[in-house]
């Protein structure tokens, strides 16, 4: 063989490949102590500055002290909760995967700060907070032979508020050298167990009163340096003293406050005890704080606690939320009113004729106008190819009906264009619609690749041509009903089976009618012209629709995988051009370049293809920005939203998807329109975008709960009034008119 001949590129793409994919594994590798928000930064980090004490006694590996800890970093505003996150809030979680022979222990909490929101007190950290526990490492961990780490592993909660509130999670992993050190984090942790509320022993009691109704408390052996100063409390348990009311001396939010004084070196208190308290503990464990110093005491209780409240009164949001979820839950489907049946009926049949105007349709509708024109001078081929037309689109639409009729039987929330929710279905489309684009340019005959078996039953029935030209039209055409169907698609998902598959038969029909009834009507035949050269330039020129189609298909893919997943098909079906083009030669050059191109397009396959199918990760890395409540658009969730009401608000709720082509038009025209968001910023409206470009739950259930089942849908909710939908076909003076109104 001779080297100097041997085309090298194609190792070298595939070098660069691999190296792609190596720096993104390695990338991913890293990422996994780490998870970013747009309001916090969460790290896992270890601190072992004596390494792991594999094998040692008890006594010796107190020693050797191994610290593990998430530390999250807020954005400014933004903040998490402590242990008792005072008068709403949640704690933050840590649940540890260790192996056998390795436990975590509690967190070293850090002193709390006094956060008010409103009339409300929570206790909890901004800035940047570590959450220690110690690793206390048994004698009984016996790690595997091979291994040179212990790898530790945390699943972690947390509730990140400002006025808003958003639950957040995160996944993270670390490995500990089980030879050498870790003490990278070292002035990290000592400054988390510095803040740590140092323990106080002494003569401490707390004693109920006045009916259950106060508590007294005495607190003693507390240091010289806190006697004489005025105190803050923090009580570690929830719902035994409200925070409002633990304010300050003379500055309590709520209708009881507390008093504080010293006698000689021991420190009193009278407290008001939460009306809603739901526990009786026999010992109240209390944080006091002077400044930046913080300490622990227990005391037992005494007097005996009276009966608890009998029902936790619910905050204004829980009540809510409980009714949401309430008015969530699925209702019997029964058989809608004639009247309202038979315009969900004509709204179907006007929306599916208006799909053929489409973008979205016009490839494969282009395709079928070349089947006319063959057609033109044989009046009952032409009736033949419009009736299989007709029995492809509506069968199509039968079939998708029926598909989401079984998804709903068996409990799974979905919505119409959710096919397109997959990045598989939308790749294998880019890959159709560039088959047929290369076909129509010339670079390739299906005659050439077909048996001759095969090739001609293809010309021997054109009828069958027609149905799956119908076919492949209901494939790219349903994304785009949701504009002008939106009501009738959403009604079908409460009906009866019957009446539902009628509204699909009936968007069919409606897509299928104009065609029926040219392929009937001569005189739509005689004005097609004669068949000719021009056909070849037509064909050709009906490529570029194809290749336009594949574009958009890509920058979809790209929403769904990211770049890499876009990248990755676009060098996949660059691949399969190739292919497609050598098997069209002639002769051994046809066998020989044929087998190249083949390797190649399955080498690539192999080691890029995973990249295509490769969902983005949920939490997407965000850069952390004390401006990110600032942003126009939030993304969506419906405690932001009740958030928002509650705080007195106006919302404006934009449900879209990157497939929807009338979402982007009106995102590009009237949401971006100057006057618009002139008009928002004047109402104070909060804007949230909620993204249905990959599956999301919670945004289908949503749609069901206004009635729709597509995107895009546009909602403006003033605080203490029904939600308003505004038109799918969204203009400026809809807007305009709407937000006139609140």
């Amino acid at each position: 063989m001779n080297f100097r001949r041997f085309p090298f590129w194609p190792i070298a793409i595939l070098s660069v490949a691999i190296g792609a994919i190596s720096a993104n594994a390695s990338a991913q590798d890293d990422a996994k102590s780490e998870v970013r928000t747009g309001q916090v930064r969460a790290t896992l980090l270890a601190h072992a500055p004596h390494g792991v004490p594999v094998g040692l006694p008890p006594e010796a590996a107190e020693g050797q002290p191994v610290w593990v800890g998430l530390q999250i970093e807020h954005a400014p505003g933004w903040h998490t909760y402590w242990k008792n996150p005072g008068d709403s809030g949640l704690p933050t979680e840590l649940h540890w995967t260790l192996p056998p022979g390795v436990m975590a222990g509690d967190i070293a909490w850090p002193l709390p700060q006094e956060i008010r929101i409103g009339r409300l007190v929570n206790y909890g950290y901004e800035g940047t907070a570590l959450l220690a526990a110690p690793l206390i490492v048994t004698p009984g961990y016996r790690p595997p032979p091979l291994a040179d780490a212990l790898e530790v592993k945390l699943k972690a909660s947390w509730l990140v508020c400002r006025q808003e509130c958003i639950p957040q999670e995160g996944e993270f992993s670390l490995k500990l050298p089980l030879r050498g050190s870790t003490a990278l984090n070292a002035a990290a942790f000592d400054a988390a167990l510095r803040a740590q509320p140092a323990p106080v022993q002494g003569a401490h009691q707390a004693e109920v009163q006045d009916g259950g109704q106060r508590l007294t408390v005495r607190v003693a052996g507390l240091p010289a340096s806190a006697r004489g100063q005025t105190l803050q409390l923090f009580a570690e348990t929830p719902g035994i003293v409200a925070a409002a009311s633990l304010a300050g001396p003379g500055e309590a939010l709520g209708p009881k406050t507390w008093s504080q004084r010293w006698d000689g070196e021991v420190w009193l208190a009278d407290l008001p005890v939460a009306p809603e308290r739901a526990e009786s503990p026999a010992a109240l464990p209390l944080v006091l704080a002077a400044g930046a110093q913080g300490w622990r005491a227990e005391a037992p209780v005494a007097g005996g606690w009276p009966a608890p409240a009998p029902a936790l009164a619910a905050l204004p949001t829980l009540e809510n939320a409980l009714k949401n979820n309430a008015a969530a839950a699925p209702a019997p489907i029964t058989a809608a009113p004639t009247g309202a049946f038979a315009l969900a009926l004509l709204g179907a049949l006007l929306g599916g004729m208006v799909l053929n105007l489409m973008p979205c349709v016009f490839p494969v509708l282009a395709i079928k106008v070349l089947g006319f024109a063959r057609h033109a001078d044989d009046r009952r081929a032409h009736r033949a190819s419009g009736l299989a037309y007709s029995a492809g689109v509506a069968l199509s639409f039968l079939a998708l009906g029926a598909l989401m009729l079984a998804l709903r039987a068996a409990g799974e929330a979905v919505g119409w264009g959710f096919q397109l929710q997959s990045p598989s279905v939308v790749a294998a489309l880019a890959v159709l619609f560039a088959v047929i684009g290369l076909n129509l340019a010339g670079v390739f005959e299906f005659g050439r690749l077909l048996p001759s078996g095969i090739a001609t039953l293809e010309a021997r029935h054109p009828v069958v041509n027609a149905f799956l030209s119908g076919v492949l039209a209901v494939a790219v055409a349903s994304p785009c009903t949701a504009p002008y169907m939106g009501a009738s698609l959403g009604l079908t998902v409460s009906l009866p089976a019957a009446q539902a598959l009628l509204v699909f038969a009936a968007i069919g029909v409606g897509m299928a009618l104009p065609y029926l009834a040219a392929s009937w009507w001569p005189a739509v035949a005689r004005l097609l012209p004669r068949p000719g050269a021009w056909m070849d330039v037509l064909r050709h020129l009906l490529a570029f629709p194809m290749f336009g189609t594949v574009a958009w298909l890509l920058w979809v893919l790209g929403q769904q995988s990211g770049i890499d997943g876009a990248a990755a098909l676009l060098a996949l079906l660059v691949a399969l051009a190739l292919l497609l083009w050598t098997l069209g030669l002639p002769g051994r050059l046809r066998l020989g370049l044929g087998a190249v191109a083949l390797a190649l397009a399955a080498g690539l396959l192999a080691l890029i293809g995973p990249l295509v199918t490769r969902p983005l990760p949920a939490a997407a890395d965000a850069p952390l920005s004390g401006d990110a409540a600032a942003a126009r658009w939030q993304p969506w969730s419906t405690e932001r939203v009740q958030a928002a009401l509650a705080g007195g608000q106006p919302v404006f709720v934009d449900f879209t998807a990157a497939w929807c082509v009338t979402c982007q038009y009106n995102k590009k025209t009237t949401l971006a329109n100057a006057e618009v968001l002139a008009a928002l910023d004047a109402a104070r409206v909060r804007t949230f975008r909620a993204d249905w470009t990959r599956r999301d739950a919670a945004i289908t259930a949503e749609l069901q709960k206004l009635g729709r089942s597509g995107v895009p849908v546009y909602l403006l909710q003033a605080p203490g009034q029904p939600p308003v939908v505004l038109s799918e076909i969204l203009s400026v003076g809809d807007v305009m008119t709407a937000l006139g109104r609140l």
